[in-house]
C-alpha cells in the first residue's frame, strides 16, 4: 500500500490548466510534493501545465511510475490500463467515472500482480508524506478518512479542519473493486500521524477482515468511527443504485462494531463532535452523570437527555449531598440535577467548587455543566479575567480527577470556550450533542472490542441425516436440550416403541420431512394416552404416507416464557446469532439483538439482558424467575455450531421454552448448504 500512500513517483493522466477540471487539481496537487518525489504531467495537447513542462503519452515518460493517477472519460480508461499494465505499471488511482466493466478493469490488474483505488474515485492525501492527490485543500491533523462517498468523506476533512482537528490521511475507495476498507485501515494501525479515524461506508463486503481491521485499530487506541446508510428504506435503495453495492442490515453493522470496538454514528457532523471529544477529553469508567446547571429548566433539560441517551442521572451520595451543602447553603435542595439557583453569579468560583466535588465521588463517572458558563466574559468584559480563571481551574480539577466533565455553553466561541477546548474540557451548544457526545465515548469504553475465540471451532463435519430426527440430533449434540423422544415408522408402530420408551403424556407426534409441519397437517399436540397416539399416527400416516416419525413428550410445565434462539452466515461478516421474543408473534414485536458468532456465556447474557421481554425471566409481576442461565447456554451452543466447519446455513429455534426448571428447544429449523432439515 506504500505505492498509494507514499510513492516514490506519481503520474497523472489527464493534468489540466483549466481550474474546473479534476485534472488541474490532481496536478496542483501531485507537484505539492515534487520535493518528495518525481511528478510527472501528461496531457496530448498542452506543452505545460501550471508551469510545468508535460509528456504527450505514457510511454515518453523516463521511468514507470510507481503511482498512475488517472482523470479521462471513462470510456477511454481500459486502454490507458492496458497499455500501463504492459509498461509495468501497478498501481492505479482511477479518479474516472462511468468506466465501462470496472469489475473485469480491477480483475486485469489484479491478474497483472497490480493494485487498483477506483474507479469513481475522489482521491488519496497522506499530509505526513506530503501527498496530495485530491480536488481542494486538505488541513493537516490526526484524523483519517476512509470513505466509498468521496464528497461525503471532503465533508468529514473539512468539518475536521473547522474542529481543529485536520486530516492524517484521506482515501476515497469507490466501490472498493480492488482495494478494500480493510486494507486501507490496516495501514493506519501503525500510522504515526493518525490517532483516530473515520469510515464511511455502503456496502460491508469482506466483513470479516474489516472487522479484524478495526480491532486492530481499536488495540492500539485509535478510536474508529462509523458512518453507513441504509437505516431507512429510501437509504437502502440509494445505497444499491450509488456504487452497486447493497448496504448491510444495521443489526449486522453494529454488531460488527460492538465486537470490533467500534462507533457508529449517523452523519458526518456527529462522527466530528465525537472525534473532537475523543482528541480532548477522558473517557467515562461508567454511565452515571452529575448535572450541573445554573438554570433549573436547563438542568432538567439536561437530566431528561442524559435518560434518553441511556444515561444514569443518580442521587447524590450522603456525603457529596453534605459537601454540595455546604458549598451551596442557599440552596432549598441538593439534588442531581444541581441548580446553582445564582449561586455562579454571585461567584464564579462554585462552578468549579461544585465539579470538584461531583468529581471526588467515585459513583459519579462524568460531569456535564450546563447553561450560561462561557458567556461571562463575552457578555460582560469585565468577569472576563474571573471567567477564565475558574476555567484554568477546571483544567486543572478535571486532570486531578482523570475523569470527563462536558460544557453544554450557549457561547460558541468566547474565549472561555475556547480554552476549555485547549485544557481538554469539550463545549458545545445543545445539550443534545453533548449528552449523545458522553454517551457514545461510554459505549467505546464499555466495547474494547471482543477476543478472538481461541477453542477450536473445526472439528469433524456433522454427519448429516435428512429430516426432523437429523436436525433434532444435532441441536441435541450441540448442548441444546430437546424433549425425550421415540422414532415411529419405517415397520415400528406406537403399540411396540411407545410403552418401554420411558415418555410421560401428554405427547406430541410429528412427520419428520415436511419442513412446515402445520401447514401440511404433520403435528398433533396434545396426546394423553397410547389409543390417542395409535389414532392420530393411523390418521397421519393415512394422509402423509410412509416415513419417519417422532413423538415426544410435551413441555407443559407452568411460568415458561418463549423465546428464539437463531444463527445464519451473514453474506458479508459471516456467522452471527440472535435471540429474540419467540413464539408466534415473533415478527409482531420485533424484540431482537445479534451478535456475531461464536458467543461466550458472558456475552450471551447480556444479548438476553438487551430484549425488552427479558423481564419475563426474570421475575415479572411476581412469578418466579426462569433459568437464565440454561437459555444463555443454549444461545452459546447454537452460536458455536453456527461458527464452526459444518455447512450450516441458518439455524432457527422457536421457541425455546424458558422456565425456573431449565431451557427446551420445541420447535427448530436447521438449513445447510444442500439440504433443509427441520425440527418442529
Amino acid at each position: 500500500m506504500d505505492a498509494f500512500f507514499d510513492p516514490g513517483s506519481v503520474a497523472v493522466l489527464g493534468a489540466s490548466n483549466d481550474s474546473s477540471k479534476w485534472g488541474f487539481w490532481l496536478a496542483a496537487g501531485a507537484l505539492r510534493g515534487d520535493e518528495r518525489r518525481r511528478v510527472y504531467l501528461i496531457n496530448s495537447s498542452a506543452a505545460s501545465i501550471q508551469g510545468q513542462p508535460t509528456f504527450t503519452h505514457l510511454r515518453e515518460l523516463p521511468e514507470v511510475p510507481e503511482l498512475l493517477v488517472i482523470s479521462v472519460p471513462g470510456p477511454t480508461v481500459a486502454g490507458v490500463v492496458a497499455e500501463a499494465l504492459d509498461l509495468g505499471v501497478r498501481a492505479f488511482l482511477i479518479i474516472s467515472a462511468r468506466v465501462p466493466d470496472a469489475a473485469d478493469l480491477a480483475a486485469a490488474i489484479r491478474s497483472a500482480g497490480g493494485r487498483l483505488i477506483g474507479p469513481n474515485s475522489l482521491g488519496l492525501v497522506d499530509s505526513s508524506n506530503e501527498l496530495l492527490l485530491a480536488w481542494g485543500n486538505f488541513t493537516p491533523g490526526t484524523l483519517a478518512v476512509v470513505t466509498q462517498s468521496g464528497q461525503l468523506g471532503t465533508e468529514i476533512a473539512t468539518l475536521s479542519a473547522r474542529s481543529g482537528l485536520g486530516i492524517s490521511r484521506f482515501a476515497s475507495i469507490g466501490g472498493q473493486s480492488d482495494v478494500r476498507a480493510a486494507e486501507v485501515l490496516a495501514t493506519l494501525v501503525d500510522d504515526p500521524a493518525t490517532t483516530q479515524v473515520a469510515l464511511y461506508l455502503e456496502s460491508f463486503t469482506g466483513g470479516t477482515a474489516l472487522v479484524t481491521a478495526l480491532k486492530a485499530l481499536r488495540a492500539a487506541g485509535k478510536p474508529t468511527m462509523i458512518l453507513t446508510i441504509g437505516a431507512s428504506s429510501a437509504g437502502a435503495r440509494l445505497a444499491k443504485s450509488h456504487t452497486g453495492s447493497l448496504t448491510s442490515t444495521m443489526d449486522t453493522v453494529d454488531a460488527a462494531c460492538r465486537a470490533a470496538g467500534a462507533i457508529r454514528l449517523n452523519t458526518p457532523g456527529q462522527l466530528v463532535e465525537v472525534a473532537g471529544f475523543f482528541a480532548t477529553g477522558w473517557l467515562p469508567a461508567g454511565h452515571r452523570v452529575a448535572v450541573l446547571s445554573d438554570s433549573g429548566g436547563q438542568g432538567a433539560i439536561a437530566a431528561d437527555t442524559a435518560e434518553n441517551w441511556g444515561l444514569g442521572v443518580p442521587e447524590l451520595s450522603p456525603d457529596t449531598g453534605r459537601r454540595i451543602s455546604e458549598l451551596l447553603p442557599e440552596a432549598s435542595h441538593i439534588d442531581n440535577p444541581i441548580d446553582l439557583d445564582g449561586a455562579g453569579e454571585k461567584n464564579l468560583d462554585t462552578y468549579a467548587d461544585v465539579t470538584e466535588a461531583l468529581l471526588a465521588d467515585p459513583a459519579i463517572d462524568a460531569v456535564i455543566l450546563s447553561g450560561y458558563f462561557g458567556c461571562y466574559g463575552q457578555d460582560i468584559p469585565e468577569l472576563g479575567t474571573a471567567e477564565l480563571a475558574v476555567v484554568e481551574r477546571l483544567g486543572r480539577v478535571v486532570g486531578e480527577a482523570k475523569k470527563p466533565v462536558i460544557v453544554h455553553s450557549m457561547s460558541a466561541d468566547s474565549k472561555a470556550v475556547t480554552r476549555l477546548w485547549e485544557l481538554g474540557i469539550p463545549a458545545y451548544t445543545s445539550i443534545e450533542a453533548a449528552m449523545r457526545v458522553l454517551a457514545h465515548s461510554g459505549f467505546y469504553a464499555a466495547h474494547s472490542g471482543r477476543l478472538t475465540d481461541t477453542q477450536d471451532l473445526t472439528g469433524p463435519v456433522t454427519p448429516w441425516g435428512t429430516g426432523y430426527a437429523a436436525a433434532r440430533d444435532v441441536i441435541s449434540r450441540a448442548g441444546v436440550p430437546v424433549p425425550a423422544a421415540v422414532s415411529l415408522g419405517k415397520g415400528r408402530e406406537p403399540a411396540e416403541a411407545v410403552p418401554n420408551s420411558g415418555l410421560k403424556p401428554p405427547f406430541a407426534l410429528k412427520a419428520g420431512w415436511p419442513a412446515h409441519k402445520t401447514e401440511v397437517g404433520g403435528i398433533v399436540l396434545g396426546l394423553n394416552d397410547l389409543a390417542a397416539v395409535d389414532t392420530a399416527y393411523a390418521d397421519m400416516v393415512g394422509r402423509l404416507g410412509e416415513g419417519d416419525y417422532i413423538l415426544e413428550e410435551m413441555d407443559t410445565r407452568d411460568h415458561v416464557a418463549e423465546i428464539l434462539v437463531g444463527g445464519r452466515q451473514d453474506e458479508n461478516f459471516g456467522p452471527v446469532v440472535m435471540v429474540a421474543a419467540g413464539g408466534t408473534e415473533t415478527e409482531l414485536f420485533a424484540d431482537t439483538w445479534l451478535e456475531l458468532a461464536p458467543v461466550t456465556h458472558v456475552e450471551a447474557l447480556d444479548m438476553i439482558a438487551r430484549l425488552s421481554c427479558s423481564r419475563l425471566l426474570t421475575g415479572w409481576r411476581g412469578r418466579p424467575a426462569a433459568d437464565v442461565d440454561g437459555l444463555a447456554e443454549v444461545i452459546v451452543a447454537v452460536s458455536r455450531l453456527v461458527a464452526a466447519n459444518n455447512d450450516i446455513a441458518e439455524i432457527e429455534i422457536n421457541p425455546v421454552r424458558v422456565a425456573p426448571g431449565g431451557a427446551v428447544a420445541v420447535d427448530a429449523l436447521v438449513v445447510t448448504g444442500e439440504n433443509v432439515k427441520s425440527a418442529e
